[in-house]
C-alpha cells in the first residue's frame, strides 16, 4: 500500500496544460480583438461614440465661427443731427512670431526700432517703453499689447497708424457708443453699455433703454473650417449670414436749443449749487419737447457724473409743484363757472379742518378781489376758489387734467404721482400745489391745455422710428383730452400776463422787452422725512412756467430749482437767468432750427483731417478759441463736432495725431475739461466746480497710464 503520491502524478500532463493555457489565451485575445472590430465597425457605420456624433465633433474641432457684429442704430435730433451712434474702439497689438506671414509677406514686426518710434507719435507711451514691449524677456512670444495707452483708440488714430504700413501691427475691434455732444439731454437719451460675454451694447437708461429692441441689431456670422494653424481646409465650404443693423430713433429735440439750455443750466448749477434743477422747452401747439435737461447730470461719453444720479428727474421724480399748480386751479374754476373775480376775500390766512393756510406774504394784502389772487399768488385766494368749486368739481378737474396718471411719454420709469384728497384741508392745499405730487411731464401736459386752446397734448420726445426692416412708425401730436374751452384758456393766459406785467405781480423778474409773455411762478414746500415740511429760506422747489407769445403761443418753458445751496440771489433772479435767455433763443429760432437774430453763437467748422495750422486758423476765424492736444501736425478729432452752434469765444479742442501730452488747463471750465477727458480717454479725478486752478500733471507731460487730479474753484 502506497502512502504518498509521486511528484510525477501531481503534474502528470504539463504539455497538455500548456496547450490548454495557450488555447485559452489565444481565444481571449481573439475575443478582445473581435470586440474592437465590432466596436470600430459600429463607429464606422453609425458615426457615433458614446452618443457623440464624430462628424459633428470633427466639425467643431476644425470649424471657426466669427461673429459679424451688427451696428446699433442711431438716435438723431429733429433735423437728423447725430445724438448717439454706433462706434468702435480699437486695441493695438503687435505680432512677434517670425513664422507668421500674410501670403508671401512677413506679418510680424520686422523693424522694432522704427515701429517703436512711429507708435510713440500716436500712443501715450514713450519710444523706450514700446521698444521694451517689442523685446519681451520671455522666449517664443507670439504677440504683445501695449497696456492702457494701446486700448480704446479712436477710428481716426487707427487709420493714422494703418497709414504707416507697419508690418505685424494689428487692431482688435470693440463695439462702443459715441455721444458726440457730451452732456446733452443725457438722462433723456440715456446710455448703452456692453452686456455679457458677447460684448453687445444694451440700453440701460433713457431712450437707449426704451427703444432697445429697435436700436439693437441682429448679429450675423461667418463659419469656415480651418486647420490648427488657422488656414482654410481644402474644399471646405464657408457659410455666412449677414448682420442686420439696428433701426433709427428720431427725437423731437433741437440740437441748437438743447446745447444752449445745457450751457445755461451748467452756469446756474456752478454758481448756486442746487440739489436739483430741471428745464423743459415744449412746442405749445404740438407737445413736442425741443429741449430738456436736468442737474445733476452726466457725460455719457466719459461716464463723468453718472454715479450722482441714475434717475431721469423729468419722469421718475415726484414733487409738490407749489403755486404753478394755480394755473390748473384757475382754469378749472373758470371752466366750471365757479370763478367770481370781483368777489372780495380777506387775505393773509384762513383756518379750516383744524389747520391754517397762510399766504406767502405775512399778513397778506388785506381785503382784495379774487382777480388779484392769481397774480399775487395768494394761497388763501386759491382756497377760496377751491371752496366755491367744491371738492367734487375740483377733483373732477384734477382727473380731467390727468393728474395721478402717467402721461405715457416714451421714456422708461415714469411715475404716476399722487393726490391727497381725503380731508377738506388736503382738498384745499391741492389748489395751491401742496398735497399733490406730480412729475415734470405731467405739468407740461397740463399747461399745454392752456397754450393749445383747451386741447391737452401728450408730451412727445420721439417723432419717428425707422425699424430694422425699413418700416416707419411716425409719432404724431396726440390730444389726450380737452379739460377746458378755448375761451377759458384765453382767460388763463390773460391772468398769467398780469403775473409778469403788474407792478405787484410775482413774475416781474421774468419780463422780457418786446415779448408778449404769460407766466406763473411757484414756491413748493419740501416734505421732511420727520414729518411736516422743511424750513429755511432755500428749502423749497422754486419754479416758473411761461408761455410765449401769449397772443399766439409757440413755446412753453418750465424751469424748477430745488434747494440752492448758495442762494446769493433771489430765487426768481436765478431762475430768470435760465428762463429769459432760453425763451428768447426759442423765439429767435426759425422752423428749420436756425437762429434768426443770434450774433452770440456760430457754427463750429469741420477741421478733422486738416493740417493743424490750417485747422487752428479756421477755428479762430469762426470766432472760437483753440486748444490743441497732442504733438502731431494733423487733426484727427475735434470737440465740439462740426455743425453744432456754440458761443463765440468758447473753446474748441483739437486732438492731433501725435503723442498725447498734458496741456495747461488753468482757467478751463469744467465742461471743457470733460471734453478733454472724452477726447483723450484718460482718467482724472475732478475736484470742485467752476474753473481749473490746479492740475497734478505738469504741462507737456506725456499722458501714460497714471491718472491725475484737476481742481476747480469758483471765480
Amino acid at each position: 500500500m502506497k502512502l504518498f503520491k509521486s511528484k510525477r502524478s501531481t503534474n502528470a500532463h504539463p504539455a497538455r496544460n500548456r496547450k490548454l493555457f495557450g488555447i485559452g489565451l489565444i481565444g481571449f485575445t481573439l475575443l478582445i480583438l473581435g470586440g474592437f472590430v465590432l466596436r470600430f465597425s459600429f463607429v464606422a457605420t453609425v458615426g457615433e461614440v458614446d452618443s457623440n456624433n464624430l462628424a459633428k465633433q470633427r466639425q467643431k474641432q476644425y470649424r471657426t465661427d466669427t461673429v459679424l457684429q451688427a451696428q446699433r442704430g442711431a438716435i438723431l435730433d429733429r433735423t437728423g443731427n447725430v445724438i448717439a451712434e454706433d462706434s468702435n474702439t480699437y486695441t493695438l497689438y503687435a505680432i512677434l512670431d517670425k513664422q507668421n506671414k500674410d501670403g508671401d509677406k512677413p506679418d510680424y514686426v520686422t523693424d522694432k526700432e522704427k515701429t517703436a518710434k512711429v507708435l510713440s507719435r500716436y500712443l501715450a507711451i514713450s519710444e523706450d517703453k514700446i521698444l521694451a514691449r517689442l523685446n519681451p524677456t520671455k522666449k517664443h512670444v507670439f504677440q504683445v499689447e501695449f497696456g492702457t495707452p494701446g486700448t480704446k483708440l479712436s477710428l481716426a488714430i487707427k487709420k493714422q497708424i494703418d497709414s504707416e504700413k507697419l508690418p505685424g501691427i494689428h487692431f482688435r475691434e470693440t463695439p462702443s457708443r459715441l455721444y458726440p455732444n457730451g452732456v446733452f439731454a443725457s438722462h433723456v437719451i440715456g446710455i448703452a453699455q456692453a452686456q455679457g460675454k458677447g460684448g453687445g451694447l444694451t440700453g440701460v437708461m433713457g431712450l437707449e433703454k426704451q427703444f432697445n429692441t429697435v436700436l439693437a441689431g441682429d448679429n450675423g456670422y461667418r463659419r469656415s473650417e480651418t486647420d490648427a494653424y488657422g488656414y482654410r481646409l481644402p474644399n471646405a465650404k464657408t457659410k455666412q449670414k449677414a448682420p442686420v443693423n439696428g433701426g433709427t430713433v428720431y427725437t423731437t429735440l433741437d440740437s441748437g436749443l438743447q446745447s444752449y439750455l445745457e450751457t445755461l443750466m451748467t452756469d446756474v448749477q456752478t454758481k448756486y449749487e442746487p440739489k436739483g434743477l430741471t428745464a423743459v422747452l415744449m412746442s405749445a401747439k404740438t407737445g413736442k419737447i425741443l429741449a430738456a435737461s436736468q442737474r445733476p447730470t452726466f457725460d455719457p461719453s466719459t461716464g463723468e457724473g453718472l454715479g450722482d444720479m441714475w434717475r431721469d428727474s423729468l419722469v421718475e421724480d415726484n414733487y409738490e409743484p407749489g403755486s404753478v399748480m394755480k394755473i390748473v386751479t384757475l382754469a378749472s374754476a373758470i371752466q366750471s363757472g365757479k370763478y367770481h373775480p370781483n368777489e372780495y376775500y380777506q387775505s393773509g390766512s384762513v383756518k379750516l379742518d383744524g389747520g391754517t393756510v397762510n399766504d406767502w406774504r405775512s399778513g397778506g394784502w388785506g381785503s382784495i378781489p379774487l382777480s388779484k389772487a392769481f397774480p399775487l399768488s395768494s394761497n388763501v385766494g386759491m382756497v377760496k376758489i377751491e371752496q366755491e368749486m367744491g371738492a367734487g368739481i375740483w377733483k373732477s378737474y384734477l382727473d380731467r387734467f390727468k393728474f395721478g396718471q402717467k402721461t405715457g411719454i416714451t421714456l422708461p420709469g415714469e411715475t404716476s404721482g399722487h393726490i391727497s384728497f381725503a380731508r377738506p384741508l388736503d382738498q384745499a392745499t391741492t389748489s395751491f400745489g401742496q398735497g399733490i405730487e406730480v412729475n415734470v411731464m405731467q405739468m407740461m401736459q397740463a399747461i399745454s391745455a392752456v397754450s393749445n386752446e383747451g386741447k391737452m397734448l401728450k408730451p412727445q420726445i420721439v417723432s419717428k422710428v425707422v425699424h430694422k426692416n425699413g418700416k416707419e412708425t411716425v409719432y404724431k401730436p396726440e390730444v389726450v383730452g380737452q379739460p377746458i374751452s378755448k375761451e377759458t384758456a384765453a382767460q388763463v393766459i390773460d391772468a398769467m400776463r398780469h403775473v409778469v406785467n403788474d407792478q405787484d405781480g410775482t413774475g416781474v423778474a421774468y419780463k422780457m422787452p418786446g415779448v408778449d409773455l404769460a407766466v406763473k411762478t411757484g414756491t413748493g414746500q419740501i416734505a421732511s422725512p420727520k414729518g411736516g415740511y422743511l424750513t429755511g429760506d432755500s428749502n423749497y422747489i422754486f419754479s416758473v412756467a411761461g408761455i410765449a407769445p401769449a397772443s399766439n403761443p409757440k413755446y412753453v418753458l418750465y424751469v424748477t430749482m430745488k434747494q440752492p445751496q448758495k442762494m446769493t440771489e433771489p430765487a426768481e433772479t436765478i431762475l430768470a437767468s435760465i428762463f429769459k435767455p432760453m425763451m428768447q433763443r426759442a423765439l429767435d429760432t426759425t422752423a428749420d432750427g436756425t437762429v434768426a437774430k443770434d450774433t452770440n453763437t456760430a457754427d463750429v467748422p469741420e477741421v478733422t483731417n486738416d493740417a493743424l495750422t490750417t485747422a487752428q486758423d479756421t477755428v479762430k476765424k469762426a470766432g472760437f478759441d483753440v486748444a490743441t492736444i497732442g504733438t502731431g501736425n494733423k487733426v484727427v478729432q475735434q470737440l465740439p463736432v462740426s455743425g453744432i452752434k456754440a458761443l463765440r469765444g468758447s473753446r474748441v479742442l483739437l486732438l492731433t495725431n501725435g503723442a498725447i501730452t498734458m496741456p495747461d488747463l488753468t482757467g478751463w471750465s469744467k465742461s471743457d475739461v470733460l471734453k478733454f477727458v472724452q477726447l483723450t480717454g484718460k482718467k482724472f479725478k475732478l475736484v470742485g466746480d467752476g474753473f481749473v486752478v490746479r492740475q497734478s500733471i505738469a504741462k507737456g507731460t506725456l499722458l501714460g497710464d497714471t491718472s491725475g487730479t484737476i481742481e476747480f474753484k469758483q471765480q
